[in-house]
């Protein structure tokens, strides 16, 4: 039998050629990809504290993950590494939005790189509430920063839970101690509740304010001037500069109507230009002055411990939070609950309370 009919004899001036074979969807040259080997605990340590910064990624998204299976390895990672961990120098950095924090990371960042130490930078990132996405997009903006090796940018989106992901961002920092990083940047976005978290696991919290717009004391909040260390004012350049030094004079002045803080330090002002780096230098000579004080006096040391054990109660907290609304009883308690409480036939207090003992009865039972 013929391979095509159509050239038999009989189909004169009809020929039909030969066909070329279908090559392989697939180019035979590639290697079959194969599962990458997942690391055990002592291979994540071991990545981490050689200063491998694809193994402290991929430690610090078990720390972020969810999963109840990754959050045991994230902690057993942890538990590794915390020997080796505490020899940085944390920074929390805040400011109005618009006040220019990435530009000045990256020019504080350079700075320190220059002078011969390696950075880790942790935004805490406000989340979508809709999406649950991250609204930042720091590490773009940190443009020279980025390229560094001795670098190390992590925004962590808080999927609307400020507490866990400030708890998760208090997990990296040890990571990246445990790295080879002498220096920590903590950054929050704006004034708010954010801002008591990220003080509560820094040395040094250093505040960031613009010049110029007319509300330089209404713009923010007492409570983060009486939580800043520092106070440093941004874009103090070209035509800018008197405007600049008049804030820095307003923000001397409220200063000193707070009480002085525990660490026993007077809180300074000082004015800069992140975008042409000016004065730079003299805010970094501000924050060593501020640690060699801190150290001296003791407070430094009794600063840590007071966080670790803050930090302890915030994660019972929060894993007991965690515990009660997972249960399936008790959400389906807690919406009968609900409509009791709508309808006006229980108080809010005795719902909660039956929806507590429901929660201890199941406990007990276990």
């Amino acid at each position: 039998m013929m391979e095509h009919p159509e050239n038999d004899p009989r189909y004169k001036g009809l020929i039909v050629n030969k066909g070329v074979v279908r090559p392989p969807s697939v180019n035979p040259y590639l290697q079959k990809r194969t599962k990458e080997h997942e690391r055990s605990v002592t291979e994540y340590a071991e990545g981490i504290l050689s200063g491998n910064r694809v193994v402290l990624s991929q430690a610090v998204t078990l720390v972020e993950s969810s999963r109840p299976e990754h959050q045991e390895k994230a902690q057993a990672i942890i538990e590794q590494c915390l020997p080796y961990a505490g020899n940085s120098i944390r920074v929390g950095i805040t400011g109005v939005p618009g006040a220019g924090k990435s530009t000045s990371i990256d020019a504080f960042g350079m700075h320190l790189l220059r002078n011969g130490h390696k950075l880790a930078v942790l935004a805490i990132d406000p989340s979508s509430e809709r999406s649950k996405g991250s609204i930042l997009g720091d590490k773009t903006r940190m443009e020279k920063l980025s390229l560094e090796q001795n670098a190390f940018i992590r925004p962590s989106p808080s999927a609307g839970s400020l507490g866990g992901v400030a708890r998760k961002t208090r997990e990296t920092i040890v990571l990246c101690e445990a790295a080879g990083f002498d220096y920590v940047f903590v950054e929050t976005v704006g004034v708010g509740q954010s801002e008591t978290a990220v003080h509560s696991m820094v040395d040094f919290f250093l505040l960031i304010q613009l010049a110029g717009t007319g509300d330089e004391l209404q713009g923010i909040k007492r409570g983060i001037m009486e939580m800043a260390d520092g106070i440093v004012i941004n874009k103090a350049d070209g035509d800018n500069i008197e405007k600049a030094k008049m804030a820095q004079r307003h923000f001397s002045n409220a200063l000193h109507l707070f009480p002085l803080p525990d660490s026993g330090w007077v809180p300074k002002v000082l004015t800069y230009s992140g975008y042409y780096n000016l004065g730079i230098a003299e805010v970094w000579e501000m924050v060593h002055k501020y640690i060699d004080f801190v150290r001296e006096n003791g407070y430094f040391e009794r600063k840590r411990q007071q966080q670790a054990k803050y930090w302890m109660y915030e994660t019972i907290n929060e894993q007991l939070r965690n515990s009660f609304y997972r249960d399936p009883e008790i959400d389906r308690l807690l919406q009968k609950l609900e409509d009791d409480v709508l309808g006006n036939r229980k108080s809010s207090f005795i719902a909660a309370r039956e929806a507590l003992d429901k929660y201890f009865e199941l406990f007990l039972r276990q």
